[in-house]
């Protein structure tokens, strides 16, 4: 009795030891997820990329955001489809545009939680704030909230 006690006692020491390694390692690789998503979102609009855009998006994806109006001193509201996310990258490709190495495409994880993350990206056209799900262990944006650069920006 008392050894079986004693390997019940080890072995809860030993989960308990190693539980914490285990979230952070989750927690890590989650992380890495969330990120890899947000960055193949600035980096499939930056080099007109579907493939990027696809692999960080679905295609439910809810996009609004607030455009500036410099002649109106207004913002005006904008919805994206999906269809015109990817006809952005197409025609960006087509036309052989280019992104400035210097523009910005900082990605700060706000929450990143087992199933849930919320991201901010600063791009050149403005700050998104992006909502993501983990979908069969792939992490996918689902919704985007932006809007332009500020007036005094």
């Amino acid at each position: 009795m008392q050894r079986r006690s004693a390997l019940l006692l080890a072995l809860t020491l030993w989960f308990t030891a190693l539980t914490p390694c285990l979230a952070i390692a989750q927690g890590t690789t989650d992380r890495d997820g969330v990120r890899r998503a947000a960055l193949d979102y600035v980096e499939g609009f930056y080099e007109g990329d579907t493939a990027k855009l696809v692999r960080s998006i679905r295609s439910d994806v809810h996009k609004y955001g607030f455009d500036w109006m410099a002649k109106d001193k207004r913002y005006t509201g904008e919805q994206m489809t999906w269809d015109e996310i990817l006809g952005y990258a197409r025609r960006f490709k087509e036309k052989g545009r280019t992104t400035s190495a210097t523009a910005p495409r900082k990605v700060e994880l706000l929450d990143v939680l087992d199933q849930t993350a919320s991201a901010k990206v600063t791009a050149w056209w403005g700050t998104d704030y992006l909502l993501l799900a983990k979908y069969d262990g792939r992490w996918m944006i689902t919704h985007v909230l932006w809007q332009s650069p500020t007036p005094t920006q």
